[in-house]
């Protein structure tokens, strides 16, 4: 499932690799990946860094997150509840605390914690910008909430995931909500089990938001997200 290809200035890869919230995502020169499970340590040995949201069995899985750490002397990146079962497995120089607010480098690539609105212990989003400055919004399995009107405005985002089921009171309605504060350029309708949910969101979005498009993934296929200009 390692993305071979390297992508040009400007854009970025990425796989959806679960049902959940699996992330692959590979700029010009680094790769992260964001709430590995369900997936074989051997298919992300490449990784420069591990972001987890939150530690939630479908969002956090030490075992796996120590296997993948130790094979690829990667940069693990965790919500204070995550990094606190990590704190014994993982190099204490390679584990980060992820608050809201708070800033990571990656050899150029951003990663900035925000605000979840999901019932865990201190679960947290992550905004992470490319060396050439695409942004793309990991919102979790989060709610929407009302800053994220204002974040959109900020960050002119390039691509939003939007959790649209599985998680608690999680929907197509409530993923579509995320993509109407956000504005991004792409909306991908993730973190579920169904096409139908999937499908509904893209409804609501053509319907209610025509400037943003919709992107439907299938697991372990690979996108290519180009800045817009």
């Amino acid at each position: 499932m390692s993305i071979q290809k390297t992508p040009e200035p400007n854009t970025i890869f990425f796989v959806w690799f679960n049902q959940y919230a699996g992330i692959l995502i590979k700029t010009p020169t680094k790769t992260l990946t964001i709430d590995p499970v369900d997936i074989k340590p051997k298919n992300l040995q490449n990784v420069d860094a591990i972001l987890i949201t939150h530690e939630h069995y479908d969002h956090l899985d030490p075992h796996l997150i120590t296997e993948i750490q130790k094979a690829s002397n990667c940069t693990v990146i965790a919500d204070s509840a995550s990094k606190r079962k990590l704190q014994f497995t993982i190099p204490k120089e390679n584990l980060k605390e992820a608050t809201p607010g708070k800033e990571a480098n990656i050899g150029g690539v951003t990663i900035r914690a925000e605000k979840c609105n999901h019932p865990a212990q201190t679960p947290v989003t992550y905004i992470i910008t490319s060396e050439d400055g695409v942004k793309i919004y990991h919102t979790a399995d989060s709610l929407p909430f009302p800053e994220l009107a204002a974040m959109g405005k900020q960050e002119n985002f390039d691509l939003v995931f939007c959790t649209v089921g599985i998680a608690p009171n999680a929907s197509s309605q409530s993923g579509f909500e995320i993509a109407r504060l956000t504005r991004p350029q792409i909306a991908v309708p993730y973190h579920t089990a169904t096409i139908q949910s999937q499908n509904e969101f893209a409804s609501l979005l053509k319907r209610q938001l025509p400037n943003t498009t919709c992107l439907i993934p299938e697991q372990n296929k690979i996108y290519q997200i180009t800045k817009r200009k």
